[in-house]
């Protein structure tokens, strides 16, 4: 049952990075994608559809953090607490770059905006970066300092920016679809985008080796109260999500909402 409890959180884990990791690199790269306001609005369609819905993988993944790892979480919460912040910071800072940007018709606002949406997914990027260089090294009851972890923060940031950039060659259209495959030459936009997904998986799964999960997992009576609810939640997730990828599957042409 605690390996079952792995495996759960392995999956919405998973499905954050994987798809939350996209958009955050997209929003890093705003401003290398596109070069006036008429293209940023284009670049910000590409991921419209789709970041709220991969951002319930992360709220899923500390809920089932929560419940079946509860020791676990304190320790990384109150060790982690400088990086969860920044984390929680970017993340508000670069929704509401992307919610605010269409509510005036203005450069300045819209130069405020995108600059809240580039600062805002770099801060989640790197608090991400920075978390995960302390876990890399078995530190999990304090932040990690010093010139390593920087470039360690930084050189994960990096695998971040590359999955949106591969993301964004998947979705846009025109100059902006010429300039995101401009990194991976003649390739394929599917293969680079599996390629960027496959480092991104390898990442977080030699983050969660690290991790103490099996010896801090909840009592036996939790674990089979809160796993079948979701065995039962995680196929309707999957689905929804699939749904949505489905539906907006075409490359952008012109401004969505927000």
């Amino acid at each position: 049952m605690e390996l079952l409890a792995v495996v759960a959180l392995g999956v919405f884990a998973l499905g954050y990075f994987l798809l939350g990791g996209a958009d955050i690199g997209v929003g890093m790269l705003l401003l290398v994608l596109g070069r006036d306001a008429a293209q940023r609005r284009l670049v910000i369609a590409a991921i419209a559809p789709f970041f709220l819905g991969n951002e319930v993988w992360l709220v899923a993944t500390a809920g089932v953090l929560v419940g079946n790892f509860p020791e676990l979480e304190g320790e990384l919460l109150s060790g982690l607490f400088p990086a969860v912040v920044l984390l929680l910071c970017g993340w508000i800072l670069r929704d509401m770059g992307l919610w605010l940007r269409g509510r005036a018709d203005a450069r300045a606002w819209w130069a405020i905006c995108d600059a809240t949406i580039i600062g805002g997914s770099w801060a989640v990027a790197l608090s991400w970066g920075w978390m995960f260089s302390g876990l890399l090294a078995g530190q999990i009851h304090a932040v990690v300092t010093g010139p390593g972890a920087v470039l360690a923060a930084v050189a994960i940031a990096a695998v971040f920016a590359v999955h949106g950039l591969a993301f964004a060659a998947l979705r846009l259209s025109g100059p902006l679809h010429q300039r995101a495959r401009a990194l991976f030459g003649r390739g394929d936009e599917r293969r680079a985008f599996a390629l960027t997904s496959a480092a991104m998986v390898v990442l977080c799964l030699v983050v969660g080796i690290r991790l103490p999960l099996l010896d801090n997992a909840a009592d036996p009576g939790t674990l089979g109260l809160l796993l079948p609810a979701m065995l039962v939640i995680t196929p309707l997730l999957i689905a929804a999500q699939a749904y949505s990828w489905w539906v907006c599957r075409g490359r952008v042409e012109r401004p969505s909402y927000l």
